[in-house]
């Protein structure tokens, strides 16, 4: 159980959950696996939200920069991420999240989730006048390559937490 997206484990086992159950065979750890991944983005969530406020950030409008939203690192698929639910949840808490994702296709993620997501982090004063370059926080939701060389300095306010759910970053404040 964790942040897995994609087909085969996170929709896969309600497949089999549901034919277990057509046999008359309640299959527990199944579900209990299913709701602990489902209930994963909310928990990233609040961990990246107890971190700010233990770091002094306001977080009410703060800005966050999510890292990745396909369902697994250097894959172009958005198909079941659940990377969605994580920013749904950081949005419940009053901030502004912007998604960067050199693999996914804005125009895909906007289809399937409504949500705006950037292929490159654009300059200041771009064709992107609402992206913001300094960061309340920083979430590493993916693993992608391009993130690992990433000078996240460069993005983060004084204050800014770097949150690295993938645990591949190095220096970071809080690893999932």
């Amino acid at each position: 159980p964790g942040l897995v997206g994609g087909h085969c484990i996170g929709v896969d086992p309600y497949y089999l959950a549901q034919k277990a159950q057509e046999y008359g065979y309640h299959p527990e750890i199944i579900l209990a696996g299913r709701r602990l991944n489902d209930s994963m983005g909310q928990y990233v969530a609040s961990q990246v939200i107890k971190t700010m406020i233990k770091k002094d950030i306001a977080v009410n409008n703060a800005k966050i920069l999510m890292l990745g939203i396909t369902f697994k690192e250097n894959c172009p698929d958005v198909r079941n991420t659940k990377i969605v639910d994580v920013v749904k949840a950081l949005k419940d808490y009053g901030v502004e999240v912007e998604i960067y994702d050199p693999w996914a296709n804005p125009a895909e993620v906007l289809h399937e989730y409504g949500l705006t997501c950037f292929s490159e982090i654009p300059a200041p004063n771009t064709e992107h006048p609402t992206f913001i370059n300094k960061y309340d926080a920083i979430v590493l939701g993916v693993a992608h390559k391009e993130f690992l060389n990433l000078n996240l300095e460069k993005l983060k306010n004084d204050k800014a937490i770097v949150f690295d759910v993938k645990g591949v970053l190095q220096n970071v404040d809080c690893k999932l």
